[in-house]
């Protein structure tokens, strides 16, 4: 069976962006089974340095994921850091790859232009994304057309790595484009990101979040006046992904045809945001409660991760003539 991975960098509070686009199809994918998830908090040293807050981030991203629906009966889910294995692979695979390839990254030239101090961290982290998908024997990892360059890297590294060492000691991945990745549109209208400053949380205040999405802004349209480009209407964008399909329609056909008042529009994409996270809610509740079950969920997703880690680092030691 084809195993997948994904990784889940822990940089802050998730919003229905990161869930649209990413948690849901991840947890989606359970379905098919075999699948790996971590917690990559070794990657946010290259950016976060209070030690307080990478907890925090790291405990909050392990909530999120559970209450969404990430089962740790089907799938594994670990914590980066649990696993040291991984540090090793980097290693030995940093002793192939490279210089050039490393230059060549969008993300260390983009975080870098974005005012990021560059360090060696940054400008590595190929490499250590490398070695979190070949550690375990991946075969499939899914990724956004933006983020495929990552993965024809790591498969750049693998390739290099058995050319050196012997032709099967590393599985060399495919990426799963998703090309139906839902672009979820932020308050603001460009895409939901936190660096915009323009998200939805998934988890929060009620009332903090009913004033953001009532704070959306609308053009100066009376009610009556018919509205032709409804499909258009940032609140009915995002009506579409929490409410059925025919409220949303209804609710498009009726600003379309006049009649129908943005207030009462954002009261009701308020309504179905905060009942369609309702469960998710209840159950992050309950698992805040009981931090003890989250740490055996974690402890014992990293017992079957080292299981497979150990397996494929043992196989490139012997490879590369470290035993």
């Amino acid at each position: 069976m084809a195993r997948t991975l994904t990784g889940i960098t822990p940089s802050g509070t998730l919003h229905i962006g990161n869930y649209f686009g990413a948690m849901r199809p991840a947890i989606e994918a359970q379905k098919a089974g075999d699948c790996f998830y971590f917690i990559a908090n070794y990657h946010s040293m290259t950016t976060v340095t209070d030690a307080t807050e990478r907890r925090a981030h790291t405990l909050g991203i392990a909530l999120d994921w559970l209450a969404c629906g990430l089962d740790p009966k089907v799938s594994v889910f670990w914590r980066q850091s649990d696993v040291p294995e991984v540090t090793e692979l980097t290693w030995m695979l940093g002793s192939v790859t490279p210089m050039g390839l490393l230059e060549r990254a969008h993300s260390y030239k983009d975080k870098t232009a974005k005012g990021i101090s560059p360090n060696f961290g940054l400008f590595a982290y190929p490499v250590l994304m490398a070695a979190d998908i070949l550690l375990y024997d991946t075969h499939r990892v899914p990724v956004g057309k933006d983020q495929k360059q990552h993965l024809e890297m790591t498969r750049d590294i693998a390739i290099k790595f058995n050319e050196t060492y012997g032709a099967d000691t590393l599985v060399v991945p495919e990426p799963v484009i998703r090309e139906d990745v839902a672009v979820v549109p932020g308050l603001d209208g460009q895409k939901m990101s936190k660096s915009y400053g323009n998200t939805i949380e998934i988890f929060g205040d009620e009332k903090a979040l009913r004033k953001k999405i009532m704070g959306i802004k609308m053009d100066s349209r009376t009610p009556a006046e018919p509205k032709p480009d409804a499909d258009q209407n940032l609140a009915i964008q995002l009506l579409k992904l929490v409410a059925p399909a025919e409220v949303a329609a209804d609710f498009e056909n009726r600003l379309r045809a006049g009649g129908l008042g943005y207030g009462d529009l954002k009261k009701a994409l308020f309504e179905h945001y905060w009942n369609y996270f309702a469960a998710a809610r209840t159950r992050r509740a309950e698992l805040a409660a009981n931090l003890d079950h989250v740490e055996a969920v974690l402890r014992d997703g990293a017992q079957r991760a080292r299981a497979v880690a150990s397996v494929v680092l043992q196989r490139s030691r012997k490879a590369s003539g470290l035993e």
